[in-house]
């Protein structure tokens, strides 16, 4: 099932990046040849006007092929050079490169304001509490495999909103990370009653402690934090959302740039960056949370995903538009080779970029 939510959520978020791409193209007159996603073999196609629509069987990524956008002899000199991208002025150029990533922001607004309205704290950090209900204290943010905490049904990202024992109630300002882990450690043996908010609904989860787990005090298995669950009243959240979709990705792109220092420098932790196998596993972790953290962690990938597609990096619309910033100081166009060669130099190393991460995808499910 994660699996299945994962393709989803990519196939949702390639579309979106990709019909940003198609629209201004197609509002500038440039012709777009195909509008797919996944890549070949093609499972199904459909031509409408001038543009092919496929459906194709690798699901991992998607494209659209625009007139000009790889230089020839024909896009620069055919008998439909007009309508090319490479012989549309610059803005135009740069317009198109951008709208991908446009759209995923956009994209991203979308679905953090609607997880204000329905309540989730993880946009807590980063939310105006002035204009938000604030409800909660502790959210659980690991559990330990075979605990008794898993055993009992708590869930990465379940919010305690109560706890109890046969002999106290801990709830409102009572309630906090460290009163719980009291609560917890001295039950000796005791059950602990957990009443948790997951997602839109409510749960009452009983968990006995055991010691072994943390040294010399009974425990159940879980991480906590200080969580806050903000809700937003429907007509402030767009504006709220755009505020949170804005630091949300100012704090994606300083970790980014983060990561890249340390990955030049020698000194990146590569355990830190997720590919494709775990992103599956993320998305069943989220999923099982409820539906806003699901479309809270797709905002994210999606900030993240125009975030790198941005870079000045040959093959990504950065690069393509670092190329055609350059063009624009040096007054002239830049070969179609040399253009095309660094485009095909920098998928590779994308591919084998890929190759790295998802190994240490597999790893982490292996080597603990």
């Amino acid at each position: 099932m994660s699996f299945i939510l994962f393709l989803i959520i990519l196939a949702a978020l390639i579309f979106v990046h990709e019909l940003g791409h198609f629209l201004l193209a197609k509002a500038f007159g440039i012709r777009v040849d195909e509008f797919a996603l996944g890549f070949p073999p093609t499972l199904f196609k459909r031509k409408y006007g001038e543009t092919t629509y496929k459906l194709n069987i690798i699901p991992f990524g998607g494209y659209v092929s625009i007139f000009g956008e790889n230089p020839d002899d024909e896009s620069l000199n055919g008998p439909d050079a007009a309508r090319s991208m490479v012989n549309k002025n610059r803005a135009k150029q740069a317009a198109v490169l951008l709208a991908g990533v446009t759209f995923n922001i956009i994209f991203a607004w979308i679905l953090i304001s609607a997880t204000l309205v329905l309540g989730i704290s993880p946009t807590a950090s980063f939310a105006n509490k002035d204009s938000a209900n604030i409800e909660g204290k502790v959210l659980v943010t690991s559990v330990i495999k075979d605990s008794p905490a898993e055993k009992a049904g708590l869930l990465m990202g379940d919010l305690i909103v109560k706890a109890s024992d046969s002999d106290q109630e801990l709830s409102g300002s009572t309630l906090t990370v460290s009163s719980v882990q009291t609560l917890i450690s001295e039950a000796d043996m005791d059950k602990v009653t957990l009443e948790v908010n997951r997602g839109s609904e409510v749960k009452e989860i009983s968990v006995t402690p055991v010691k072994g787990i943390i040294a010399d005090k009974p425990a159940v298995g879980i991480s906590m934090d200080s969580g806050e669950l903000v809700k937003v009243v429907w007509y402030k959240a767009p504006y709220e959302g755009f505020l949170t979709t804005f630091r949300v990705t100012v704090a994606t792109a300083v970790g980014l740039y983060q990561f890249v220092a340390s990955a030049i420098g020698g000194t990146a932790d590569y355990q830190q960056v997720s590919g494709p196998v775990g992103i599956v596993n993320m998305v069943g972790n989220a999923s099982a949370s409820g539906l806003a953290y699901l479309l809270f962690f797709t905002a994210i990938i999606s900030i993240n995903l125009a975030i790198i597609n941005i870079l000045p990096f040959p093959a990504l619309d950065g690069g393509r538009l670092l190329f055609v910033a350059i063009e624009s100081v040096i007054r002239r166009n830049i070969s179609p080779k040399i253009m095309n060669s660094f485009n095909a130099v920098g998928f590779v190393l994308l591919l084998l970029l890929m190759v790295v991460i998802t190994y240490h995808d597999i790893a982490k499910l292996f080597i603990k």
